[in-house]
Order: C-alpha cells, then sequence, then structure tokens
C-alpha cells in the first residue's frame, strides 16, 4: 500500500515488491505518482486538498473540496492512468454556504435557462443536500435541473425527485 498526498508529495510504502525490468505490471508506486501528477497539474482542483492511495492497482482518493465538479475532476483524472484496477472516491464537498443561498442560486440558475419552467419544480434545502420535486416536460430538462443544483458551492447530495 502505498498513500501519497498531492502536496507536499509523501509517501508511505508498506508492502515492498521486487520487480524486473522484464515485468509489463504498473506498481503501485508508480501509479500514485501519476495520481498526483494528473491531481497537481489540474488547476481546477484545490492544492493539497486531495490524498492518493494506491494498492494493488485500487485508488482511494479522500480529502475536502468546495465543488461537486472537483470531487468528479479528481475521479476522472486518475481514472485513464494505465494500471488503475479500481477508484473509490472518499473525497467530500465541504458546504460554505447557507440553505437559503443554495435555494436561491438554484432558482436563479433555472430562470436564466430558457429550457426549463423554473415555477414548477419545488427546492427544498437541508444540511444533507437539494430536494428537487416537481414536473419536467423531459429528460434533458431533467438533467438541467440537476446539473442547476451541483452547479451551487457547497451542494453535498442532489435527491432528484423530478417526474417527465
Amino acid at each position: 500500500m502505498l498513500r501519497i498526498s498531492a502536496s507536499p508529495p509523501h509517501g508511505i510504502a508498506q508492502e515492498i515488491e521486487i520487480r524486473y525490468s522484464t515485468d509489463k505490471k504498473i506498481n503501485d508506486d508508480e501509479i500514485a505518482r501519476r495520481c498526483v501528477n494528473i491531481i497537481t497539474w489540474d488547476t481546477t482542483l484545490p492544492e493539497g486538498k486531495i490524498t492518493v492511495k494506491v494498492e494493488r492497482g485500487w485508488v482511494t482518493l479522500s480529502g475536502e473540496v468546495p465543488w461537486h465538479f472537483q470531487r468528479v475532476a479528481a475521479e476522472s483524472g486518475v481514472r485513464k492512468i494505465s494500471g488503475v484496477t479500481g477508484i473509490t472516491n472518499l473525497i467530500t464537498i465541504k458546504a460554505r454556504v447557507q440553505p437559503g443561498d443554495v435555494k436561491q442560486k438554484i432558482q436563479d440558475a433555472l430562470k436564466r435557462s430558457a429550457e426549463v419552467e423554473a415555477n414548477a419544480i419545488r427546492i427544498t434545502v437541508t444540511d444533507s443536500g437539494v430536494r428537487l420535486e416537481g414536473k419536467v416536460n423531459d429528460w434533458r430538462e431533467r438533467e438541467i435541473v440537476e446539473k442547476a443544483a451541483w452547479s451551487v458551492a457547497g451542494v453535498m447530495a442532489v435527491d432528484d425527485r423530478l417526474t417527465v
């Protein structure tokens, strides 16, 4: 097992493995190094907030970020690395806003979208996330509403109960 933090880079190897130059398998230390590089190079990700742990090719990401898209971007970036057999994404989203602010920002985003009838959607904000209820015209409209909810900083979960 190897654990590396993006800033400053450091690691702990608990299992030392002997490798031969003819081995085609990519080892955990190399996978971890590549993961840290991908995360460090991604300017949308906060520096030093994501930790990478690799064990037998399985990558575990942990840490805290302010936006959902950053959580997704970190996972998406390391998924492309050769030798990765799977990913566990334990990155959490740090809430920085008040529930009233979240609701207002989602409503504003829906009003800006000409494709969505914003008045037909009920938005409930709790400490655990956002619940969307109401009726939309089609699946694309449903996706637009859900993306609007995820686009607000501090949203940790979206419970999509919209009907088509």
